[in-house]
């Protein structure tokens, strides 16, 4: 147990620290401001099942970004191919649609400053098994033994890549693609929110 605080402490001093403080906190008032961004964040059907959509919200709001959009749906398909449209031509496509739609998914729009990049960096490593601790894979994906992948053989060992609680959105133009796919601009919200940013709070 004390290597594994050890190794979440380690991370979030990483993560705070000199090098990565542009991920967590706005720039002097000396620099620039940066831009106010906004990006897609779905909780996957396993993330939902687990109950796990209010963990996941607390992590954004303690970043200090601002939540403008939210919605919870059984995914269409016509959705899912558009979202995934990039991955149409790989093998396990089909299970990958399968398992979106294979139960409620809860989307999300965040607001803030650099939010695209941190949000990348909070959620961690697309496979689950290279998530760092403190991040919100490494701490909630679940993991199967390589017996069990190799009995499940090929779609379940890949299922595990994407079974993995969470997406974001990987640049500002990917988010600004699946935003415009998942929400109606209606469905957006612009309200104040009383001077708070984003900054380095622990998650």
């Amino acid at each position: 147990m004390g290597s594994l605080f050890g190794r979440v402490a380690a991370l979030r001093a990483l993560l705070c620290g000199p090098r990565f403080q542009c991920l967590l906190v706005r720039p002097s008032s000396g620099g620039p401001p940066w831009p106010q961004e906004r990006t897609l964040v779905a909780v996957k059907p396993d993330g939902v099942q687990r109950r796990l959509v209010g963990t996941v919200i607390q992590r954004f709001e303690r970043r200090g970004f601002k939540l403008v959009g939210m919605k919870m749906l059984q995914a269409p398909e016509s959705i899912l191919a558009e979202h995934y449209r990039d991955l149409q031509r790989k093998p396990f496509y089909p299970a990958l649609i399968s398992y979106m739609s294979s139960g409620p998914v809860v989307a999300m729009v965040w607001e803030g400053p650099n939010v695209v990049h941190i949000s990348r960096a909070m959620i961690g490593h697309t496979d689950s098994t290279e998530a760092a601790p403190g991040t919100i894979r490494g701490d909630f994906s679940v993991h199967i033994s390589s017996a069990c992948r190799s009995q499940k053989r090929v779609l379940d060992a890949w299922s595990q890549s994407y079974r993995n609680v969470i997406h974001a959105s990987d640049s500002v133009d990917g988010a600004q693609r699946e935003i415009e796919l998942w929400f109606q601009s209606s469905e957006l919200l612009n309200w104040a929110d009383g001077g708070h940013h984003s900054s380095c709070y622990p998650a």
